[in-house]
């Protein structure tokens, strides 16, 4: 009865005892949930393109990252270094398409799947021949991304905001609403649903997929770049960001690989469930409850909702 106690009662007391802090952690999940849903929806423009899973978004955020600041420390200004990058993500979208996506049209989705592991590795092969392996410190005060803290003072304590999590909470809804209204009011984000719903179709009523997987590739670099800078505003922008980026799997699972808001319900719930599970009944199993909670929590779903909580049903009739 002691054990049951602790763990279905006692956190709960002390979230009563203590709101502000039940507020702090709900903010600090708020923040990491947000930028776990904007690093989802790199996954799904992809998948909602070409029907794969794209495992190489995770070091497109990293190398989108190093590029930007590797940039800067070879003498270009900060705002000239941010354009060079998003060339240098609008190559790479060529280069893939070009490369990668273009012969391997109508081809299983476990090939474009491989494929993109491929994609993965080059690209933490050039990173480190480029960059190198140790990390570096985003250039937040160039690209005049805040500092410092903000003191709320409620709930008989006080709540602190950091204004770079303020700023990377703002920056993401915001590129969040705009990319869920790319894909449903727009001419090429009805073209995306098309081409992922079938390439032969897509292909007989004048798609093109060669233009399709370029801007959708882009548009997944610039995803890569903006959570490069977030998350390297927060951490040191460093090959470990990728291990950071696997979090959008359970994401993923949770909301629907090809559901926007499904990516953004999913991070909510894995990045606020992650901090209140780690701070409340972290203690209780020694800590260390923020690594796993996740995958967790996605193992539940795939076992009882595996098309996530936006996905479709497919129903195969034989």
């Amino acid at each position: 009865m002691d054990i049951l106690y602790k763990i279905l009662i006692d956190p709960f007391v002390q979230m009563g005892a203590a709101p502000d802090l039940l507020v702090q952690t709900v903010w600090e999940g708020l923040v990491s949930g947000v930028l776990y849903a904007l690093i989802a929806l790199g996954f799904v423009l992809i998948f909602k393109a070409s029907g794969v899973f794209n495992f190489a978004q995770g070091i497109m955020v990293v190398f989108a990252g190093l590029t930007l600041v590797g940039l800067h420390e070879m003498g270009l200004p900060a705002p000239i270094a941010l354009l060079v990058t998003l060339g240098v993500m609008f190559f790479i979208a060529v280069a893939v398409e070009r490369v990668v996506l273009r012969p391997l049209v109508n081809q299983p989705d476990i090939i474009l799947f491989m494929a993109t592991f491929g994609i993965t590795y080059l690209l933490i092969g050039f990173g480190e021949l480029i960059f190198g392996g140790n990390p570096k410190r985003m250039i937040t005060e160039e690209l005049y991304l805040p500092s410092g803290a903000i003191e709320w003072k409620a709930f008989g304590g006080f709540v602190q905001f950091q204004k770079i999590d303020v700023a990377a909470a703002v920056i993401a809804a915001l590129m969040i609403a705009v990319l869920a209204f790319f894909f449903q009011k727009t001419r090429i984000g009805r073209a995306l649903r098309a081409v992922a719903d079938s390439h032969k179709a897509a292909l007989s009523v004048g798609i093109s997929l060669n233009q399709i997987w370029v801007i959708v590739w882009f548009t997944a670099g610039i995803v890569a770049l903006v959570t490069g800078i977030m998350w390297g505003a927060r951490s040191d922008v460093s090959f470990a960001l990728q291990v950071i980026a696997l979090k959008a799997l359970p994401v993923l699972i949770l909301g629907g690989f090809t559901s926007v808001p499904g990516a953004i319900v999913g991070g909510l719930i894995i990045g606020i469930g992650e901090k209140i599970g780690e701070f409340y009944w972290g203690p209780l199993v020694g800590g260390g409850i923020e690594s796993w909670l996740a995958y967790f929590i996605a193992l539940g779903f795939l076992l009882f909702r595996p098309q996530g909580l936006f996905g479709e049903k497919i129903i195969e009739r034989i």
